[in-house]
């Protein structure tokens, strides 16, 4: 279509779309940060069926932008069980009771992987992950998030973004996975916004309200609320029927 935007985002995208997220992730993750696609593969194996996947795809269909969240479950959030571990060895449990963390209704903002050869459209692609994950919080009713961040990116995220967020007590920025500096951190969700409408209202307007991201087709709300979306990928399609001869029956699926 002649009108149609340049770029889709998708909240939990089926499987082979999925699959295509996680080989972007992979590459991303290789080129920027240099971590092997064994590696890879292993650190996020005990997450996969926690996880939620935000994905920006272009006309062709063709994965540009991915945001990995891992959700509560078996595993842990990932954060908690990284900032327990070298190089930061923090009582991570503890201090998650301490600063209010109500780790069943916590996420963890576990990968951010954006392509390259995006240009200027690189900023609304990024910018459309993060109102997905705005929309994905408060319809599923997440309170807080988590990450380990590279502290380039955490610098980005609030001088661009508006988004600020907290060390964990006790963790400061050390080497990890190929980034010279990252840190576990967390944010309240009602805060961060808070603070982002009153300190950088224009991306409040971008991120949280969705104003300005021309060029990216967002899905309407309810695409967002994770149980919705296990249902559609668990239902199958089922064509309608219809009553036509053999020779001139002519099916076409979205």
């Amino acid at each position: 279509m002649a009108n149609a935007a340049p770029y889709r985002l998708i909240f939990q995208p089926d499987p082979e779309l999925r699959a295509a997220a996680f080989a972007h992730e992979a590459s991303v993750f290789g080129s920027v940060y240099s971590v092997p696609y064994d590696f890879h593969v292993a650190e996020f194996a005990p997450y996969e069926a926690q996880s939620a996947f935000l994905v920006v795809v272009d006309q062709l269909g063709d994965v540009r932008a991915t945001m990995r969240l891992v959700t509560p479950g078996p595993s842990g959030l990932k954060t908690i069980v990284e900032a327990a571990r070298s190089p930061w060895f923090v009582d991570s449990q503890r201090a998650a009771r301490a600063v209010g963390l109500d780790l069943a209704n916590t996420w963890d903002v576990a990968t951010l992987a954006v392509g390259s050869k995006l240009g200027r459209d690189r900023l609304v692609v990024t910018a459309s992950l993060y109102h997905g994950l705005t929309v994905a919080a408060r319809r599923n009713r997440v309170t807080s998030l988590l990450m380990t961040v590279d502290e380039r990116v955490r610098g980005i995220l609030q001088t661009y973004f508006g988004l600020y967020t907290t060390a964990f007590p006790g963790a400061t920025p050390q080497p990890f996975e190929g980034s010279p500096a990252s840190t576990p951190v967390y944010g309240h969700c009602a805060a961060m916004l808070a603070a982002q409408r009153r300190q950088n209202p224009e991306a409040y307007r971008l991120l949280t309200l969705g104003v300005g991201l021309d060029g990216v087709a967002i899905p309407p709300e309810q695409h967002f609320d994770l149980l919705e979306r296990a249902l559609a990928l668990s239902t199958p399609a089922v064509a309608p029927a219809v009553a036509v001869a053999a020779d001139t029956a002519e099916l076409s699926s979205a």
